[in-house]
């Protein structure tokens, strides 16, 4: 066997096969006890695949964010941010998305495998609404397969232990990366100044 692993079969010689509990746990409805996780949740990353590639998309709102409608659909508010509708490109070309919710404090997390499609009818968008303000589309998906997964990466990253968090301060700043980038003509000392509040006038 070559150093580059090409076959499944060359992977199992080396994993082995999982046990039940890993594959027991995988179901393609939303049942009560992962119900629990997605209504607790405040944050996902939202993976989808384009004719450019695959990408991963962070996604936060007050926990529940993501609304279970039923057993097999979520539905997913875009809330405002830089226009680059990158995730949103690539669900109108190609239905296949995923997400990994994250609980503050919570070492197991909980994947979902689905397809989707974009929402703009405009009763679903009103009942979406934070302070009047009605998010643009909503990403409806349909459940193929939600499992949990172990803590086992949270508690090897000590991702909520408060005294591992990073300073801020010890990592290039938006200002400055956008500066660099671009040769001083957007971002610098002006963007990092004035983001806080202006993220603060467009959070929904």
């Amino acid at each position: 066997m070559s150093d580059i692993l090409k076959t499944e079969a060359e992977l199992e010689a080396i994993y082995g096969r999982p046990l039940e509990a890993a594959t027991v746990k995988e179901v393609n409805w939303i049942t009560p006890h992962y119900r629990a996780y997605i209504e607790a949740s405040p944050y996902a990353a939202l993976a989808t695949s384009g004719p450019e590639g695959l990408d991963c998309s962070p996604r936060g709102d007050r926990p529940g964010f993501v609304r279970v409608h039923d057993e097999k659909t979520l539905m997913l508010p875009d809330r405002r941010g830089n226009n680059r509708i990158d995730s949103l490109r690539n669900i109108v070309r190609d239905p296949r998305v995923a997400l990994l919710f994250m609980i503050p404090g919570v070492g197991n997390t909980l994947r979902v495998n689905g397809r989707a499609h974009l929402s703009v009818a405009p009763d679903l968008l009103a009942s979406f609404a934070v302070e009047e303000r009605a998010p643009r589309s909503v990403t409806v998906i349909e459940v193929d397969a939600i499992y949990f997964q172990c803590a086992r990466a949270l508690v090897r990253s000590e991702l909520w232990n408060p005294a591992r968090h990073v300073d801020p301060k010890s990592l290039p700043s938006a200002g400055q990366i956008l500066a660099a980038l671009s040769g001083e003509r957007v971002g610098g000392e002006t963007y990092d100044r004035e983001w806080p509040g202006r993220a603060a006038a467009t959070m929904w």
